[in-house]
């Protein structure tokens, strides 16, 4: 299958929506079986997820500095070292990159992008490998690829997400089959090759529990080390506001670490949110959504703090990665006209992780 229909938007640092309605119609027909699977096991396992979702007490207790993240991307280096020099400055330690499998051809410079952040000290690296359609369909590459990242990166870091995003189809998956058949590539790898590594997954983004349950209560023989969520509320505004009249930030929290506990299928009660943050008023092209959800900086401060409380607070979330240190419109950073604008939500981001 041709990558056409899959086009990257520079500006939002995310795939563009696919606009041909037949495609994604042929390929969810496709899909038919795994998706009536999908909802079969949604309707059996969410329901008893909310009941058991406040009897589950989390146990994480940690500061500031262990549990705040940050994005970073070889993207947005400008030859200056500039996302270095602003790591540096905020004094955050835990940092997630990205590394698309589509430019695997440059993966050398993803390598050395990732250690030149350890120069001053080491730093906790999360990899997020980026799937592509190439490498879902063909797993003689997939594997090949892997194998190549782990080796690379095996000194600098020992956790890799496998897929990101995997309920949307402008990303690439086309059901959740075929991200779990993905997933286990990576796992088949790591169990014979690099069994201290840890992989993370299932990335589904937003409260859209019913992929969570596909992907952790199924007959394959899956693992995942540590699960992870891109756990936005953004088009709610705050992370106090419910969706479906209950569900504020802390009882999305709540259900998702009780599938966590219930689950089969994950070996540790771990839970990274691997991607968050709020869209930028008046920055298009450069926010991801529409302006009718974006919000000013001054609100984008106040969500923040209060969405990293919250995960902090209840005391199942081990990690929360902030996306992305520079970012016009979503980030803690402008660089547009190439100049490097720190938005107020910078200052408070380095406050936290300073205080708490």
């Amino acid at each position: 299958m041709s990558n056409k229909h899959f086009v990257w938007d520079n500006y939002s640092d995310q795939p563009h929506i696919i606009k041909d309605r037949a495609f994604k119609k042929s390929m969810r027909r496709k899909e038919i079986k795994d998706n009536l699977k999908l909802l079969l096991t949604a309707v059996l396992v969410l329901p008893i997820s909310i009941i058991f979702m406040k009897l589950f007490k989390g146990r994480v207790k940690t500061s500031n500095k262990d549990f705040i993240g940050l994005g970073v991307n070889l993207d947005k280096d400008d030859g200056k070292n500039i996302q270095q020099v602003l790591v540096e400055e905020l004094g955050v330690k835990n940092l997630i990159i990205r590394v698309p499998l589509n430019d695997i051809k440059n993966l050398s410079n993803y390598v050395s992008f990732a250690k030149s952040f350890n120069i001053n000290e080491k730093k906790n690296i999360l990899i997020n490998i980026i799937q592509d359609r190439e490498n879902i369909e063909n797993h003689q590459l997939l594997e090949k690829n892997f194998e190549l990242i782990f080796e690379n990166f095996k000194d600098i870091s020992n956790e890799f997400q496998i897929g990101t995003t995997i309920n949307r189809l402008k990303w690439g998956f086309f059901s959740t089959a075929e991200f779990m058949s993905f997933y286990m590539v990576a796992q088949r790898i790591k169990e014979e090759k690099y069994p201290t590594i840890k992989l993370l997954g299932p990335s589904v983004i937003d409260f859209e529990y019913y992929y969570n349950a596909r992907a952790m209560f199924n007959l394959k023989k899956i693992k995942y080390d540590i699960t992870s969520a891109l756990l936005y509320v953004d088009r709610r505004g705050s992370a106090k506001n419910t969706q479906y009249g209950i569900f504020d930030l802390k009882n999305k929290i709540d259900m998702l670490f009780s599938l966590v506990k219930l689950s089969p299928k994950v070996k540790s009660e771990d839970i990274y949110i691997t991607e968050v943050n709020w869209p930028i008023s008046n920055t298009a092209p450069y926010a991801p959504t529409s302006e009718k959800e974006c919000v000013s900086c001054e609100d984008y401060t106040k969500y923040m703090i209060e969405y990293l409380n919250i995960a902090k607070d209840s005391k199942k979330i081990k990690r929360v990665y902030w996306h992305q240190l520079i970012a016009p419109g979503y980030g803690l950073v402008d660089n547009r006209d190439e100049k490097v604008v720190k938005y107020p939500q910078f200052y408070a981001f380095k406050e936290m992780l300073k205080n708490g």
